[in-house]
């Protein structure tokens, strides 16, 4: 199969890394690259999550507190008992 080559520009920095880390794992940059592609073209989707901005509540501490929570509800734990007029006047407090 004919090939084509895939031009990228990364800071030199990053290169001598990837470069590091790929020969570290008995490949190089271009076998590398190859295995994202592939696995991009199979899966349909890129093989790893991309985060834009950082969102606290996705965080590990927020989904660990949020299971926690949850399993106090489930035993009854946690339960508030004031009334929603009750809580309202809280507010103004």
């Amino acid at each position: 199969m004919p090939q084509s080559v895939l031009s990228v520009r990364v800071e030199e920095d990053v290169k001598k890394n990837f470069d590091a880390f790929c020969s570290s794992a008995g490949l190089n940059a271009s076998v590398a690259v190859n295995m994202f592609i592939q696995a991009t073209l199979r899966g349909r989707k890129i093989p790893f999550e991309i985060i834009g901005e950082y969102d606290p509540f996705h965080s590990k501490a927020n989904k660990t507190r949020l299971l926690k929570a949850l399993k106090d509800a489930e035993q009854g734990k946690n339960m508030i008992t004031k009334t929603f007029k009750e809580l309202e006047s809280l507010e103004d407090d």
